[in-house]
């Protein structure tokens, strides 16, 4: 058993505190890693939904981890200690969609990564009284000096790598940048309309460009992040929230080819298919309680569909990302900005407000 420092999240309506928690033992299949950095992602803040929060808490949070190999399970062949490593979404690996080698959408998904607790119940950790606490969110509850993770699930990345900034690799980054490369497949000249620039959408935009996207169009209700779009590649920005914004958007043509919704908002999902030509298609990666409205007319020659974590397969594709990093063709850690762990509500304020793109915590 480890015991370790973790981000508590005790309750919907409580700050995270910092406190001593142990780790069990590790499952043949897992690898202890000390953490370098974890991104702070909109996912992380489901359990701040009262009814979810009910069901999630108490929960170490966090799934966007990157660090260095401690120690490694029985069964573990292809990482080893001293290895570093990002840390991506659990997936069984046994089921068809595994197999045919679409991990994110697993057919065990909700139970690997949704609970924070392994399949049959139970958890890896416990707190300084000996009570459980769930620490298993996407597989790896990263906010925390030392977390677990299933082999499968971590990405082993050359050691001259700013590790402590690769973490928002995992999710966010991967969700956005995946959902053009992998599930959209943006060809050049095409066109895509991207609503709301967080990270998931500002690395739409960045791969979007790597594309070679003809019109790259962003929405959003903050200024200063409209401008940032700007300088990683959309020709055109329109400030939301008011009225007109399909009509902006589409500016007098026939229509986007794709869109991408980021925030989950139910008018603006509602827009993102608005914006369709015919034979566009919507895509879909907020995750929250907003529902698509649309006339089954709009819909006619046009798609709709919900992408989880950029339809990658984490191994294959984060490589290919830090590539493209290291190329200086995308810039995600200009979305960066590092607090200490100590200082994760501070963080999360941030992040909520508007202020910060995409908090790294630094252990």
């Amino acid at each position: 058993m480890t015991t370790t420092r973790a981000a508590v999240l005790r309750s919907a309506d409580k700050e995270h505190v910092v406190e001593e928690i142990t780790l069990a033992d590790l499952r043949p299949d897992e690898v202890l890693v000390k953490i370098a950095g974890t991104g702070m992602c909109h996912t992380d803040m489901m359990a701040r939904d009262p009814a979810l929060g009910a069901l999630l808490t108490p929960m170490v949070l966090g799934h966007e981890g990157s660090g260095v190999v401690v120690a490694v399970g029985s069964a573990v062949i292809a990482v080893h200690p001293g290895d570093h490593v990002l840390l991506s979404f659990a997936s069984c690996g046994a089921c068809r969609e595994c197999l045919k080698g679409a991990p994110a959408y697993c057919e065990n998904f909700d139970a690997l990564n949704a609970t924070g607790r392994y399949p049959d119940g139970s958890t890896g950790a416990t707190d300084a009284q000996g009570r459980p606490v769930p620490n298993r969110w996407f597989g790896q509850s990263s906010f925390a000096e030392q977390a677990i993770a299933a082999e499968r699930d971590v990405v082993v990345v050359d050691k001259d790598l700013p590790l402590e900034l690769l973490g928002p690799l995992g999710c966010g980054i991967q969700t956005g940048a995946g959902a053009v490369l992998n599930e959209i497949r943006l060809a050049p000249g095409q066109s895509l309309a991207v609503f709301g620039a967080g990270a998931v959408g500002l690395a739409a935009v960045m791969a979007a460009k790597l594309a070679g996207a003809s019109d790259i169009v962003v929405v959003d209700l903050n200024e200063s992040r409209l401008d940032l779009a700007k300088e990683l590649g959309a020709t055109r920005t329109v400030l939301g929230g008011g009225e007109g914004v399909v009509e902006q958007v589409i500016d007098a043509g026939p229509g986007m080819d794709f869109s991408l919704e980021t925030t989950a908002v139910g008018k603006v999902i509602t827009d993102a298919v608005a914006v369709l030509a015919r034979r566009g298609t919507a895509v879909l990666v907020g995750v929250g309680t907003g529902l698509l409205s649309v006339p089954p007319p709009q819909l006619a020659g046009r798609k709709v569909t919900f992408v989880l974590e950029g339809g990658a397969v984490p191994r294959v594709f984060l490589p290919q990302l830090i590539r493209f990093w290291r190329e200086g063709r995308f810039p995600f850690d200009r979305l960066v900005r590092t607090y200490p762990l100590a200082e994760i509500n501070a963080a999360e304020a941030d992040s909520l407000s508007g202020r910060t793109i995409k908090p790294v915590l630094i252990p």
